[in-house]
């Protein structure tokens, strides 16, 4: 039976039982967040310490840092994002679960390096191993971040995957039509070619563009983001170069092993209608993995909520809820043992 999450008193969440058309699902639960109060409060905070960007070099690899730390963090969040792994877009994130855990954490989103790297990255950045790691992971990041717990088993307390991609979907005509292009050498290079002319636009009028296509919903930061990173031919390349890898990579299976493993420690968060990690992959996991816990986000802020204030005020009050319960599940088990 799937494990129900536990969510502090000032928050208003109902669960619903989701019909599953896998045989032996029992019961499976769709978790629905009201809690405009606390939303409404943090979009207006003209207060908030302001995340900061930073160059890091790991292992001779340089790659962009965006972060908020805190002066005596009692643990650190590590943020692996989804490709393109353009930290930027996760600003207003990093900022609300570092204010929503009230300063007491380091928040780091860390940009697109190899695996081995990412481990690399832990161990140069984050040396005091007596302070726990919460790993987030976005899309892809959530197959990384899985990949990041194998390694550091001891360092890593929780991993939470969020709109997960975490296996190829035959269904969608999306991920057929980007496997195709990312596959041939002479697509990625066209379409790498005609987005770096668009990146010689003056940026206003690539502002414009953006804000009347893409990103009618988006918030500024995120804005910038595509017209400053993303515009540009060796960034489109890495992106359909990292798609190719993605598509290689799951032609296989998750690791069920792994997980059973951890289950205790995994949290996954789904959305509607989200073709990089649908619902039959929710039912599967719920099949495969029954303990572990599943959510699923039913308020309409899509596979890129980053990109907008509400959608990362509304996930980083979930994982924050998350990280809370985890701690006084500690904190419970130390007081258990001390009474013992």
């Amino acid at each position: 039976m799937l494990r129900l999450l536990h969510f502090s008193s000032s928050q208003t969440r109902t669960l619903f039982p989701l019909r599953s058309s896998v045989p032996g699902i029992k019961r499976n639960y769709l978790v629905k967040c009201s809690n405009t109060e606390m939303v409404g409060e943090y979009l207006l905070s003209k207060e908030r310490k302001q995340a900061s960007l930073r160059l890091c070099n790991v292992s001779s690899f340089m790659t962009e840092l965006l972060e908020l730390s805190a002066e005596n963090p009692s643990l650190h969040v590590v943020i692996i994002p989804g490709n393109p792994g353009v930290v930027q877009f996760y600003k207003h994130f990093v900022e609300g679960v570092y204010e929503m855990l009230d300063g007491r954490a380091s928040v780091t989103a860390i940009g697109h390096i190899s695996q081995t790297k990412k481990v690399a990255f832990v161990n140069q950045e984050i040396q005091n191993t007596e302070i726990p790691i919460f790993l987030v992971g976005h899309s892809i990041g959530s197959h990384m971040s899985l990949e990041v717990f194998r390694s550091l088993p001891e360092r890593v307390k929780y991993c939470v995957g969020l709109y997960p991609f975490l296996s190829s979907n035959k269904e969608s005509v999306a991920q057929t039509v980007i496997e195709k292009i990312s596959m041939s050498s002479i697509l990625c290079s066209a379409i790498s070619c005609i987005v770096s002319a668009l990146g010689l636009l003056p940026r206003r009028l690539t502002r414009f563009l953006v804000k009347r296509s893409v990103g009618k919903s988006w918030s500024t930061a995120s804005v910038e983001a595509l017209c400053g990173h993303l515009l540009q031919y060796h960034t489109m390349r890495n992106i359909l170069f990292l798609a190719k890898t993605e598509f290689e990579k799951f032609a296989q299976e998750p690791d069920w092993m792994f997980m059973k493993e951890k289950q205790d420690q995994i949290s996954f968060l789904f959305g509607i209608n989200d073709h990089w990690g649908p619902l039959t992959m929710f039912e599967e996991i719920s099949k495969q993995v029954p303990n572990v816990a599943l959510s699923i986000e039913k308020e309409g802020h899509t596979h890129s909520f980053s990109c907008t204030k509400a959608g990362s005020v509304w996930v980083a009050d979930h994982v924050v809820s998350l990280i809370k319960h985890q701690l006084q599940v500690k904190a419970d088990i130390v007081k258990d043992t001390m009474v013992g």
